[in-house]
């Protein structure tokens, strides 16, 4: 059996002389207490030594990626003839298995082999110094980390830090500018402002017009859309600006050609930042698009820790301050932060954008580990999510018919009950049931409901005159000793109800002209009474005036 051992000098091989020893992992240590019981144990075989540290990091790198070098791989067809090969990591010994055909074992004994071979590497390998030994080591571990730190993934998205906050610095800029412009233009052409509402197309408005009386001469059609263009040179002619000197308006033009060079900066920043997020985070991108996405990874300082964080957390990236503020105060906790700017959010109508939002920081959180984590490159997961999102909200929005919210799978459906229906199949004991468009009118349904309310009425009032008159008829001390049983009525006496039922109403209907009657009778009665009190009232007066005339 064969050892290879990587040193920073460059590779060893060792011969194993005695493999019955490695079954004995736990004594294995103490075989290398002193070099002379090591060497019994292996003995250096050939040596391949690096010749620069350049040689030396391009092979240490490829042993991290558990792949063999060039001269590794001569090293071992050289030295290797059939031998078992002992290696420190699994990954490498597959694919010396599949390139060069060599079997390699790797188990705890090894690991331990490899342990006490480090202890005593100075005095197994002949012409390898200690003080020889340590300014390799501590050379190829500062090549080997500048190298990890240049080409780490984890360190590429600070391109994208930096450049969003670069992006949010030139937006505060150009409108600072922008606003300048307009103030300072405004003296001599105020009417400019309302017509030209874009700041770009303003400042190239000033730029290639320069005085206002030159509007009429040039053309802006390269700039401006037709009607704009003749709504300007209108009113540049009735203009109720003043005049400037040819100093200001060079000064002006200076500022224009900032504004201009600041946005053609911004738009190339742009498009490094989008091409930047979709290698480094191609699903967020997808979710939630290149600003936002930008913004969250820069909140959170690295795409890493990001994805260390819950998707309640992303949810309220950037509303901190909202955040402790309602804690304190006990009020309720903001919905949202930076992910408000997504345009699905956007869309969503505001008694919506809650539940939306909350669903995206949900999927926006597993689209950042897949990023960060994750080895595919492209965005299906981030794509697909979208799509279920975009689906979540129509249904919210009521533009299809979609299932409550809550468990998505076994929902039972509800059923109304129908009595008719017959129960373990689909058909029905009786025949569907059709509108009855007669069943709206109550007309009849009243008639027939007042008739039955009088013939009730009426039967009351019979039996309550039969009980009063039963009462006076016997005496007070009476007591019956023998109660009556009710009597079965017969078709006659069914009969004789109905004719006093008809002399009841009769009696009541003359009963009730009667009462008519007699009120009209006490009306005039009252009437006389009132004429004949006030024809006494004014005889009396009549007396009393005569009475003082004749004192007088």
């Amino acid at each position: 059996m064969l050892l290879l051992f990587e040193t920073p000098a460059g590779f060893a091989l060792f011969k194993v002389l005695d493999e019955g020893k490695l079954s004995k992992v736990e004594d294995l240590g103490k075989e290398f207490a002193s070099p002379d019981s090591a060497r019994q144990i292996v003995k250096l075989k050939a040596f391949s030594k690096f010749e620069n540290t350049a040689e030396a990091l391009a092979a240490t790198t490829q042993l991290i990626d558990s792949k063999p070098s060039k001269d590794l791989r001569k090293f071992l067809r050289s030295h290797c003839d059939g031998d078992i090969l002992a290696v420190a990591d699994s990954k490498l010994g597959n694919s010396i298995k599949e390139k060069l055909q060599i079997e390699c074992v790797h188990n705890n004994s090894v690991m331990e082999l490899m342990r006490g071979v480090r202890s005593q590497l100075n005095e197994l390998i002949s012409g390898l110094a200690a003080q020889d030994m340590a300014p390799m080591s501590l050379g190829l571990s500062h090549s080997l980390s500048r190298y990890k730190l240049k080409f780490s993934p984890d360190k590429v998205d600070t391109m994208i830090i930096q450049a969003i906050s670069l992006l949010d610095d030139l937006d505060k800029e150009l409108n600072t500018y922008a606003m300048r412009v307009r103030e300072w233009y405004g003296w001599h052409f105020p009417e400019l402002a309302k017509i030209v509402q874009d700041n770009i197309l303003y400042a190239k408005s000033v730029k290639l017009m320069g005085y206002r009386s030159n509007a009429a001469k040039l053309d802006f059609s390269e700039i401006l859309p037709e009607e704009v263009e003749a709504e300007l040179k209108e009113a540049a002619v009735i203009s109720m600006g003043t005049e400037v000197s040819d100093l200001d308006l060079e000064n002006i033009k200076d500022l224009c050609n900032q504004v201009l060079s600041l946005s053609e900066y911004r738009a190339q920043l742009y498009d490094y930042l989008k091409s930047r997020m979709s290698t480094i985070a191609p699903n967020l991108t997808a979710l939630v698009g290149e600003l936002v996405g930008a913004r969250l990874i820069a909140h959170g300082g690295s795409l890493l820790n990001l994805a260390k964080q819950p998707g309640s957390t992303v949810q309220i990236l950037g509303a901190e301050k909202a955040l402790f503020r309602a804690l304190k105060t006990k009020h309720a906790t903001p919905k949202y932060g930076l992910i408000y700017h997504a345009s699905l959010i956007g869309q969503a109508a505001p008694k919506h954008k809650g539940k939306i939002s909350r669903s995206l920081a949900a999927k926006a959180a597993l689209a950042i580990r897949c990023d960060a984590l994750g080895d595919s490159e492209d965005a299906t997961m981030g794509l697909e999510n979208r799509i279920k999102l975009e689906a979540r909200l129509k249904s919210l929005e009521g533009k299809e018919l979609s299932r409550s919210a809550g468990s998505v799978k076994g929902k039972p459906k509800i059923e109304f009950y129908d009595k008719d229906k017959k129960k373990g199949s689909g058909g029905m004991i009786t025949p569907a049931k059709t509108y009855n468009p007669a069943a709206d009118s109550i007309l009849a349904l009243a008639e027939s409901l007042s008739k039955d309310d009088k013939e009730e009425t009426e039967l009351v009032v019979a039996e309550e005159q039969k009980k009063k008159k039963k009462k006076r008829s016997e005496p007070e001390d009476a007591t019956p000793d023998v109660v009556d049983e009710p009597e079965v009525e017969t078709e006659p006496a069914k009969k004789e109800k109905k004719k006093k039922r008809k002399h009841i109403e009769e009696a009541d209907e003359d009963g009730d002209a009667d009462a008519s009657e007699k009120k009209k009778k006490k009306k005039k009665r009252k009437h006389a009474e009132t004429e004949d009190g006030g024809a006494n009232e004014a005889s009396a007066k009549k007396d009393k005036k005569k009475k003082k005339k004749s004192a007088d």
